[in-house]
């Protein structure tokens, strides 16, 4: 589905991005695990189109997202959760998941709403809060409804555990699967290698803007150099 082939990305002079080649199967959960300044975020900034590419090309299918402005990226079929959340905190919850499905019709965009306050029932409860009144895990809840409410068939998600309590954080991943369970394709950065790599199925390791290693999620997980780097040591 998603191909990055040797991707560069600059920012300025600082070379964040080099080389990289993946491969994302439509349909799967791939993860993408590394310390912190590894070119992690930097990977869904370029697919996303936030930020351009210096070299290479990133393919949806037989389509070149590098070509595209960020809002076509979208229409093509990728959504991107950012890290933080970056919810609009002064516009309620309904109207931070229209800002989501804002290339769809009315009425469809209804119903797109309806059926991601299905999948986050907390949000129907708060649904005319701002967004700035919501705790972390609700604001997180929102990002992701405000992802999904595009219709995507990828769904780039950063670091969608971080500070949140552990019920929030096993929440909020069953929800990843289930996504997935439904033909969602998932593309996850996060710092918890350990419960990334159980609900992947792939998952490619970067250091300083490359990748330096790649296989099933479940040898990574045995695998000593990632359990010393990433898993600390268990």
């Amino acid at each position: 589905m998603l191909k990055l082939t040797d991707v560069h990305l600059y920012y300025g002079h600082v070379h964040a991005i080099k080389g990289v080649t993946i491969r994302i199967p439509a349909g799967e959960i791939v993860t993408l695990i590394g310390a912190n300044g590894a070119g992690k975020s930097s990977v869904l900034k370029a697919v996303s189109g936030v930020h351009p590419i210096g070299g290479g090309a990133i393919e949806l299918g037989d389509t070149p997202l590098h070509l595209l402005p960020p809002h076509r990226i979208v229409a093509a079929g990728v959504s991107h959760c950012p890290e933080g959340r970056r919810v609009f905190y002064d516009l309620t919850v309904r109207e931070n998941l229209r800002m989501g499905g804002y290339l769809l019709p009315k009425q469809e965009m209804e119903e797109r709403l309806e059926w991601v306050v299905g999948i986050f029932p907390r949000l129907g409860e708060r649904i005319g809060q701002s967004g700035g009144t919501l705790s972390g895990g609700e604001q997180q809840m929102l990002a992701i409804a405000r992802a999904l409410m595009s219709k995507p068939k990828l769904l780039m998600l950063d670091e969608p555990s971080l500070g949140l309590a552990p019920l929030m954080v096993e929440k909020i991943f069953d929800t990843i699967v289930a996504l997935n369970r439904e033909g969602l394709t998932v593309l996850l950065v996060e710092q918890n290698a350990h419960a990334a790599l159980e609900i992947s199925r792939h998952a490619f390791v970067l250091e300083t803007g490359s990748v330096t290693l790649e296989g099933e999620s479940g040898a990574l997980l045995r695998d000593e150099r990632v359990r010393k780097a990433y898993l600390g040591g268990e």
